[in-house]
């Protein structure tokens, strides 16, 4: 059985800071891979090494080949992960070279060998499994470190990977890039109510899963198949002991006969009245009950104002067509007007052309009267 070393606790307690535009460039990463094929990819990790927090905020992609038949055969371009990290350095000196990422989605036989290559760029590589392809929910990632595995029976020490808890944390300007990756996700009608419970039922959803693994885990160990870790008991505890007490023994039955909260003791069993919650399990119901109603108030609010708004709207577009038909008449009555108009002056300008005609016909006849007269 292994034993709890100094150096794995001090792993144990780090945290490791991991940014969502790694999240993002590994699964282009994996996106850019020839489809069909269920091959890893590898990639190289940037950040800052704090000492007590890991802090990963950039990565670039590295091209790798593996066997998969033998695990022990692969390559790793090493030259080019060298010129890339030299062309980062001019960029931002800050982000070093602090590890590797592969989409696994679990360890290898060959990552131990892969982390030693790493050795020749950090002390201590950290190695993040980025899930591409996640089922559960919870956080995608999985951080390890590389520790001296000491044994009790005194054999030869060998490597191992001890795990690390990590976390996805974004910077203002990050999570600004992810909102608008998020527009064309997100239905922009749901309001924030709906979007602040559904976060919470995935929070309920992760929990549970993580509850599932302890509990196969504390399975296992009791059935043998696991050795005891006392570190991850003693967190395991520590967990428990955070955990309210809401529940309390039951009361002392008082004699045949008595009266408590409303009901009555009959045969030692009490029918009805007595209640076992405590003040603080009280308290938690009456808090949820507001909040519930609140809730409930708001939703109401929320929907009388959208109807009130969808009144408004339509009286408004009621009233909008209303003043187009207004003016669509006025204009075609000015149009009839005029066109009535037109009509009348070419009508008088025709009647004078006519009255013309016959006056200068009337007045030649009256000349040929005349001049056969003096004939």
């Amino acid at each position: 059985m292994p034993a709890t070393t100094k150096e794995t606790l001090e792993y144990i307690n780090k945290s490791v800071i991991i940014a969502p535009l790694v999240l993002l460039s590994a699964a282009d990463h994996y996106g850019r891979s020839p489809k069909g094929s269920k091959r890893r990819v590898v990639g190289v990790l940037l950040g800052q090494n704090e000492g007590t927090s890991v802090r990963v905020s950039n990565s670039f992609a590295v091209p790798f080949e593996e066997d998969d038949k033998d695990p022990s055969v692969w390559f790793l371009d090493h030259n080019y992960v060298e010129s890339m990290n030299d062309m980062f350095k001019k960029v931002n000196a800050r982000e070093k070279l602090i590890g590797w990422y592969h989409t696994g989605p679990k360890l290898r036989a060959s990552d131990l060998e892969i982390n030693e290559l790493f050795k020749r760029y950090t002390p201590n590589p950290l190695l993040v499994i980025v899930d591409v392809q996640p089922r559960d929910m919870g956080v995608p990632t999985d951080a390890y470190f590389a520790v001296e595995e000491i044994k009790d029976d005194g054999t030869t020490t060998a490597k191992t990977f001890v795990h690390t808890p990590s976390i996805i944390e974004a910077e203002e300007a990050e999570e600004i890039g992810v909102e608008h990756l998020l527009r064309d996700i997100r239905d922009v009608a749901v309001g924030t109510l709906s979007t602040r419970i559904t976060s919470q039922l995935q929070s309920l959803q992760g929990l549970h899963y993580r509850l599932q693994d302890i509990g196969r885990y504390l399975q296992k160990v009791l059935d043998g198949d696991l050795p005891v870790n006392h570190a991850i008991l003693g967190n395991l505890q520590d967990v428990f002991n955070l955990l309210p007490n809401l529940s309390t023994p039951k009361a002392a039955i008082p004699k045949d006969g008595a009266t408590v909260n409303g009901g009555t003791v009959n045969g030692g069993h009490l029918t009805a009245g007595l209640s076992e919650n405590t003040e603080l399990a009280r308290a938690m119901s009456v808090k949820t009950n507001d909040q519930l109603m609140a809730i409930y108030l708001s939703s109401l609010i929320r929907a009388i104002t959208a109807f009130h708004d969808l009144i408004e709207n339509k009286i408004q577009n009621k009233r909008t067509q209303e003043d187009e038909d207004a003016k669509k008449r006025e204009r075609e009555e000015e149009e009839d007007k005029v066109e009535k108009e037109l009509q009348l002056q070419e009508k008088m300008m025709l009647n004078g052309t006519s009255e013309k005609a016959d006056k200068e016909a009337k007045g030649s006849e009256e000349k040929e009267e005349k001049g056969k007269k003096k004939g």
